[in-house]
């Protein structure tokens, strides 16, 4: 068994143990580790030490069960093991910088700490062939794109260590209030907009910003008043489908884990260059929703 092998065994253990008290002891033994090796590979494959990661893991399950109104705040602190209202509640907003009441008041899409899937950063796939893995189905191919596609939308400044932060920072997700903000003003313009939405992260002239464009194909050459455009150009894309349970998990674990695996492994491992942007795009944001791509164009020489 490889030593990744190993931390992802102890991974999956914490999952399905969240609301018990878990001793590094017992995962280093599971890892068949001493627990100071255990703890020093654990936290250059993870990125958190032991004990962080499982609270937040926990603090990203209570996003989940703060969404059921019909169980009380204590019962939903009492399943993630925590003794008591109080603890749970600091230990939220610590993580979130919002309190659990606040957050069930006014529920908003929270960047958190995802489960890792070692495995992404130690296979690589030819194209055309899927790969899968623990709640993810991913597949990588090239599509030619004849003539350029418009789309309508709004564009946000956002800082790059957002994206740095992404799958192991928690807090509010600033692209969630702009995908809010456009799907409040698609509903005024229906008939010129598609389903078809596109998430577009793309170089911005202020040093340590990205823009980030949220939109909609547009169904005729112009786009509605007060919108912005953004482009998609013609030629060859490399293109990297992927498939989760549901909605949430597709945007919110599923996409992290296809950028890491598309730019941190696949990429750098096949020689290919792309240009300096980053298309998601989806058949739609409906909660029925469970697949999407990432659409990089090739350079050309």
């Amino acid at each position: 068994m490889h030593a990744w092998e190993q931390i992802q065994l102890t991974l999956d253990f914490i999952e399905e143990h969240l609301n018990e008290d878990i001793s590094t002891e017992y995962l280093a033994g599971l890892a068949a580790l001493s627990p100071f090796y255990y703890q020093r590979l654990f936290r250059r494959l993870v990125k958190k030490p032991v004990g962080e990661y499982i609270k937040l893991r926990r603090m990203a399950k209570a996003t989940e069960l703060l969404l059921n109104k019909d169980q009380r705040i204590l019962d939903t602190a009492l399943d993630l093991g925590f003794s008591s209202h109080e603890h749970f509640t600091r230990c939220f907003k610590e993580t979130f910088g919002i309190t659990p009441e606040e957050y069930r008041r006014s529920p908003r899409t929270m960047n958190y700490m995802t489960k890792p899937e070692l495995l992404l950063h130690y296979t690589l796939i030819d194209e055309g062939v899927p790969l899968i893995t623990d709640g993810i189905v991913l597949e990588l191919n090239r599509k030619q794109v004849e003539e350029p596609i418009l789309f309508a939308g709004f564009v946000n400044k956002t800082p790059v260590q957002f994206t740095e932060g992404l799958g192991t920072e928690s807090g509010v997700d600033p692209l969630g209030t702009l995908w809010d903000r456009f799907h409040e003003q698609k509903e005024s313009v229906m008939g010129s907009l598609e389903e078809e939405e596109i998430g577009v992260s793309y170089p911005c002239t202020e040093e340590g910003y990205f823009n980030y464009f949220a939109g909609a194909k547009v169904l005729t050459e112009t786009v509605p008043e007060g919108f912005q455009s953004w482009t998609l150009p013609e030629g060859e894309y490399l293109v990297c489908s992927f498939e989760a349970e549901n909605f949430d998990a597709l945007v919110l674990d599923a996409l992290y884990k296809a950028n890491q695996y598309l730019f941190n492994t696949w990429l750098p491992n096949h020689k290919l260059t792309t240009e300096p942007f980053c298309a998601e795009r989806y058949a739609s944001h409906a909660a029925q929703t469970a697949s999407m791509e990432i659409w990089l164009k090739l350079k050309t020489d």
